[in-house]
């Protein structure tokens, strides 16, 4: 006999705890069924020893990521500053060199053409309508190129080129090449603006959560008790007229509804019976996820800062092409994020963890100077060999996917919904987005439940 409850949800991500919560706390019974063994998907701390952790997941939050902050004060967790004092590392072109503020010190030539090129876009990705990107004007030209396409034909020099593609790299895990125009107008438009998504301070990276992002998820489902079920991978649903049957690892579960918050591609690796409409179907086999292994090195203390360095760095060599200072709030120990995104982690993810790890040392040398390379300790998590996510940060949309398949991608498939960062229309991609989703989800639910 199958375990009853009014909706089954599958994933325990912050879009699943979301959806559960609020489900649950207007009167539904609910189980959320999570393949792994711990709660959170795509949010998870690793420990680094003297009760302190770096987040090997989603971490930060910024202006205008309203839902994640309110969460996180009903939670009882608190947020401290991303370490953004000194000067940031620019190496570039066989140079390095270091610079205050939002615009580093190149040849004025170059910026004037990346700003150039980044005002245009900006002002095209503020006319793409967040709820339906394929209704945009000129929707199916802007869907028929790639970012690579727009970049090479709205710039002069291949140094402005080159700076655009690791502001690819670093928002998406990706190379421009890999991604339609609209998608990425419609995603830096769902996070307010690219520029916003690429700040610290005043950007998306401008705050992290005290005892690691993951206590979010730990703290919901701490509140959900015995109604989230871990190792229960859904393999298989089934509907009916007026029930769903999830066949898991753990056992079979019934419902009236179900939620399916992974994301599109693991989504579609789900038998379903009867088969999904076709618009979502082939949805999902376009959807595939961003490359990044993120990589955390470890030293007794943060020695940039003694050097007037914030531990923030773009290069354009091999290796980490995005360093962040993740040490804890205390600032022990010292800690830099080193982000392998796009064609390097596709590159490095093929080699050994010592060939990886050398590959960052250098290049953290290279930023930081010599010390760099003597850490006490390296900590990575390689999200392309995650079973459960296919990859990090997020969904990839590629030419010609918005517009031909975009408009199932939150429509329901009678009595299943979907919800995940990828569905939200505001801060897709983000902690946020996935919150966002969740709560939307719920409210479709309930609506169609007690309509």
């Amino acid at each position: 006999m199958a375990e009853a409850a009014d909706v089954l949800v599958v994933g325990a991500g912050l879009a699943g705890l979301t959806a559960a919560r609020d489900l649950t706390a207007a009167g539904q019974s609910v189980l959320v069924l999570e393949a792994r063994d711990r709660v959170g998907g795509r949010v998870v701390n690793s420990a680094i020893g003297d009760g302190k952790i770096v987040e090997m997941g989603g971490q930060w939050a910024g202006p205008g990521q309203d839902r994640v902050l309110a969460m996180a004060a009903d939670l009882g967790v608190a947020t401290f500053p991303t370490y953004d004092a000194g000067r940031k590392v620019l190496y570039f072109n066989g140079r390095r060199g270091t610079y205050t503020g939002a615009i580093p010190r190149i040849n004025p030539l170059v910026l004037a053409d990346v700003g150039q090129a980044q005002a245009r876009f900006e002002s095209m990705a503020k006319q793409v309508p967040l709820q339906a990107p394929w209704t945009a004007s000129r929707a199916a030209r802007l869907d028929s190129q790639t970012f690579e396409t727009w970049i090479r034909r709205n710039t002069a020099s291949a140094s402005a080129r080159t700076l655009l593609a690791l502001a690819a790299e670093a928002v998406f895990a990706a190379e421009p090449g890999d991604l339609s125009l609209l998608h990425v107008l419609f995603y830096s438009h769902s996070g307010g603006s690219l520029q916003r998504l690429i700040d610290t301070t005043g950007g998306a990276q401008q705050d992290r959560f005290v005892g690691g992002s993951a206590l979010l998820a730990q703290r919901l489902a701490e509140q959900l008790h015995a109604a989230v079920r871990l190792s229960a991978a859904v393999r298989r649903v089934e509907t009916r007229s007026d029930s769903v049957l999830a066949v898991t690892d753990a056992g079979e579960f019934s419902g009236r509804r179900v939620v399916v918050t992974a994301p599109p591609l693991l989504a579609g690796r789900i038998e379903y019976d009867p088969v999904l409409p076709p618009a979502r179907d082939q949805l999902t086999q376009r959807t595939p996820m961003g490359s990044v292994i993120k990589c955390q090195v470890i030293y007794d203390e943060p020695f940039w800062r003694k050097d007037g360095l914030s531990g923030q760095a773009t290069g354009d060599g091999e290796g980490s092409r995005v360093v962040f200072d993740n040490s804890p709030p205390d600032g022990s120990p010292g800690v830099l994020l080193a982000f392998l995104e796009g064609d390097e982690a596709r590159r490095l993810g093929r080699e050994s963890v010592s060939v990886r790890r050398q590959a960052v040392l250098d290049s953290l040398v290279r930023y930081f100077g010599p010390r760099a390379g003597t850490p006490d300790g390296y900590v990575e998590l390689d999200w392309q060999q995650e079973k459960w996510s296919g990859g990090c940060y997020g969904t990839l949309f590629g030419p010609n996917v918005w517009t031909r398949y975009g408009a199932a991608l939150r429509d329901p498939a009678g009595l299943v919904h979907f919800a995940g960062t990828e569905t939200s229309p505001v801060w897709a991609g983000y902690m946020d987005g996935a919150i966002r989703s969740g709560e939307r989800a719920a409210a479709e639910v309930l609506a169609a439940l007690t309509g």
